[in-house]
This record gives structure tokens, sequence and C-alpha cells, in this order.
């Protein structure tokens, strides 16, 4: 009997422990069934270094805050690459959900048969952000029909930086110039003081000394509304306000006043190394030099030659999030949860304070105001009140061109004839014209030769 109780004892035993391990098992399994069950969201961009991080941190908060999705970011390259990589997927029928691509790549996304419009996700997915929030050199740019193609993401404009303490050692205290005339006297002024080498340098000619110049100055780079009425466009570039601005910049070059250091951003060593005191170069830069330059440095407005030309707004560059077709159905909500949760103000502001990038929307500018941020950082408000300077008009509102890296390369490689004195200014800028306008042209053709004919 005492035996019989024992073996009936461990045997309760033993089955209440074969339940808790079974309990604890399924419990295991249910929680690797339930993270296997999370939908994957694959995202290609180019975001190398400290931007890189910023986008795996932003990819990161969003994973962490919800059980549904997991968006896995993956750096392809640079713009071009990107966008080429992402293309070449897609026609093999394994392309990204979401791919980053630069401004000058929107009018070759909108025109091609990849894209799912991101109003139209948002919309069939319920989820209306208050589209009327957002800036309007932002979505003027990126719109279709007066609704958003692809989400901004990385929005920068070309500013000026300037290095204090050159300036301080130059006697000039701590006033940057605000026109182009002063940008020539104070460079005098600091090469007379032996405080510099030159006077400033530019990164990303092409984006920063016409595309913007011509766009602040509320001036048209190219006929046809710069290319968002059709596609039959030709440059202006050689225009009369084309020749002063490269022929200054031409003048410049020889009294180091101006000091031509290449094309991209190579230039920003001369910066860096503090050879010149000022470089104009994208907002997008200022997380970066935050990190790295070892001396005092602030941000300043893109210079403007004045009356008679009134100061308009300065262009977008960056890149923008697009959503690409042939994915299966139920990932596209992951897709529009990402898009939502990026455009929103917290993330926004985060973004804007880490990487020097601009606010998308009113609400996300008016957050980092009243936490007195812009204040306490003046030299990232400079961006954003060259594009909220003014009511962005048909010459402002940037470019809608096919094809335009390459034409912005034979621009730059006509500039470097011009600076290198192998052609005056208006050789290299007709030039420039003739080789724009072929490249314009053929991709006019051959989209009319594909039914695409109307933007």
């Amino acid at each position: 009997m005492k035996s019989s109780c024992i073996a009936s004892v461990l045997s309760c035993r033993i089955s209440l422990g074969m339940r808790l391990i079974a309990v604890a098992m399924m419990a295991l399994f249910a929680g690797v069934c339930s993270a296997q069950a999370r939908t994957e969201i694959s995202f290609w961009h180019a975001m190398d270094g400290q931007l890189g991080e910023a986008v795996n941190e932003l990819v990161k908060r969003f994973n962490d805050g919800q059980p549904d999705f997991e968006v896995k970011a993956r750096y392809k390259g640079t713009y071009p690459e990107v966008q080429a990589a992402a293309m070449s997927a897609y026609r093999q029928k394994s392309s990204p959900h979401i791919v980053q691509v630069y401004e000058v790549g929107t009018l070759s996304m909108m025109l091609s048969d990849a894209i799912v419009p991101v109003h139209r996700l948002m919309h069939q997915h319920k989820i209306e952000p208050n589209w009327a929030d957002f800036i309007e050199a932002v979505t003027g740019y990126y719109a279709k029909d007066g609704t958003l193609s692809s989400m901004p993401f990385n929005v920068s404009t070309p500013i000026l930086y300037y290095n204090k303490d050159i300036f301080k050692n130059a006697g000039l205290g701590d006033t940057p110039p605000a026109t182009w005339q002063e940008v020539e006297t104070t460079s005098r002024k600091i090469l007379a003081a032996g405080a510099a080498r030159c006077g400033f340098t530019t990164s990303w000619p092409s984006w920063t000394m016409l595309e913007n110049t011509f766009a602040w100055h509320d001036q048209p780079f190219a006929t046809n509304q710069n290319g968002y009425a059709a596609l039959d466009t030709k440059l202006l570039i050689n225009s009369d306000f084309g020749l002063m601005q490269v022929g200054a910049l031409a003048r410049w070059q020889k009294e180091n006043i101006f000091s031509y250091g290449g094309r991209i951003d190579e230039p920003d060593l001369k910066f860096i190394n503090g050879d010149c005191a000022m470089l104009v170069q994208s907002s997008g830069s200022i997380g970066g030099f935050k990190k790295s330059l070892r001396f005092d440095w602030t941000t300043s407005q893109l210079p403007h030659w004045g009356a008679p030309y009134p100061k308009a707004n300065t262009a977008l560059g960056g890149a923008t999030l697009w959503v690409l077709r042939g994915r299966e159905t139920a990932d596209y909500k992951g897709v529009a949860q990402f898009l939502k949760f990026v455009a929103e103000p917290p993330q926004q502001a985060w973004w804007a304070a880490t990487t020097g990038y601009l606010p998308i929307t009113q609400a996300a500018v008016t957050g980092l105001e009243n936490g007195a941020f812009y204040r306490n950082n003046p030299e990232q408000w400079t961006g954003v009140s060259q594009l909220l300077n003014a009511k962005p008009t048909l010459a402002s509102r940037g470019l809608r061109l096919g094809n335009y890296t390459q034409i912005r390369e034979a621009i730059e490689m006509e500039l470097e004839n011009i600076f290198t004195g192998k052609k005056t200014v208006k050789e290299g800028l007709d030039a420039a014209v003739l080789r724009g306008n072929a490249i314009l042209r053929q991709f006019g053709v051959t989209h009319a030769a594909a039914g695409q004919g109307e933007i």
C-alpha cells in the first residue's frame, strides 16, 4: 500500500513535470513562430557612414515598435547604382519593396511601370497623413497631378558653410557674406590676411552653382517649366544669367577667390583641411561635419546676387522612397506602415536633428522650433529658411528632366573645361547645352515610342 502510494505520487510529479515542460516548449515554439510570422520588407538605400547609421537606427525604431513587420535595410552603393540595381531587379521579378532614389531620378521613376504611387498606396490601406501639412517646396517636386508619387525622405538643399576661426583670424568677425559680391570682398580680405589659401569652394558644382543658383534667383533652368510641362525640353543655362554666374566663378578661379576642387563631394577636403574659408555644400552634411570638423564653424544662406533678381527658394536635393510593384499583396500593408512612420513628426524631428536633413512637414518644423532646437542649433535652420523663403515658382520648384544624371555629367565636364581655361565661359555653356539637349531629345523620343509622351 505504501509503495503504491509512493509510486502514485511520483507518477503525478512526473506527469506534472512533463506538462510544465510541454507548456514551456509550446510557449517557446509559439515565440519562434511569432517571430517567423513577421513579414519582411526589403529596403535598398544609398546611405553609408554616419547617414547609414542613422538609417539603421530609424529602421530599428520601426521594427521595435510593432510586431508584424520587419524592415531589412540594405546599402546598395551610390544613388545611380541603387536606382539601376532596383530597376534591374524589378525586370527580373526580384525587386525590393522600397528603394531610395535621388531627386534627379524622379522623372524616370514616374514614367516607369514599376512603381506604386505613394499617395495611392496609403489610401488603399486607409492611412491618410495630413498631406496639406507637407512643405510645398517638397511636395511640388515629387508630386504628379497634385499627389505624391514617392515619400520624401532625406531632403536637402545647398547652403554656405564657413570657418569661424578663419574669419576671426582675418578680422572679419562673425558676419557671413549674404551676396556674391560680399563673397568676393570677404575672400579678398581672407587672402590678404593670409588666413586661408582660398576664399570658397563648392561640392556638386552643377547642383549648387547652376541648378540651385538659378532657382534661388527665380531663373528658368530649362524650357517647359523646367521640364514639368512636356518632354521636348531644352536647357537655358547659357542665358545671360548663366553667363554671369559662371563667368564670375571663372574670374575668381584665377585669383583663388574660388577654388575648383572637383565633382561630387571631393571639394569638401579643401574646407575640412582649412585651405578654403567657405564651402557650398548640402545641408545634409551637417551631421557628418558635427562629428568630424575640428574648428569652429556654422552655416549661412546660399549667397544671392541681389537686385534685379528676386530671392525665391532653393530647390531640393536628396532622395525619396519609391514603392515597387511585384511583391506579395499582403506585404504592402507593412510598406505603408513604414512610410507613415517615416513621415510622422517624432521621426522627422529625430532624423533632422541627427543628420542635418530637412523636415518634410510643417508639424515637424514647428515641433523643432517649440523645442528650441533651431535656436540652439542655428546652423540647421539655414536650409529650412531657404525652402520656406518664398512660395515656389515655376522656375524655383526644381527640375524634372529625363536622364539628368547624364546631363549633369555633361554640364560638369564643361564647367571643368571653363575652370581649367580650355574653353571660354560661352563656349563651355553652349557645349553643355548642346550635349544636354541631345540627351533630353533622346529621352523624349524613347518614352514617346513607349507611349509615355505625357508627364
